[in-house]
């Protein structure tokens, strides 16, 4: 997800998704420990969206 699309959402979307985003890196951490993700960047990437989320939750307090 780029910045810009992140900076376009009111508070409560982004709320939504960083929640979203949230659960979706315990749900990799599980599967990545069981070996059943074959593509781990999904994890990196979901990480940097999340400080992304966070930064912009910031800027606009």
């Amino acid at each position: 997800m780029k910045i810009k699309e992140i900076r376009e959402k009111n508070i409560e979307e982004l709320k939504k998704l960083l929640a979203e985003k949230r659960e979706l890196v315990r749900k990799l951490r599980f599967d990545i420990a069981a070996k059943q993700v074959k593509n781990i960047r999904d994890m990196r990437n979901s990480k940097r969206d999340i400080s992304r989320i966070l930064t912009i939750l910031k800027e606009t307090k």
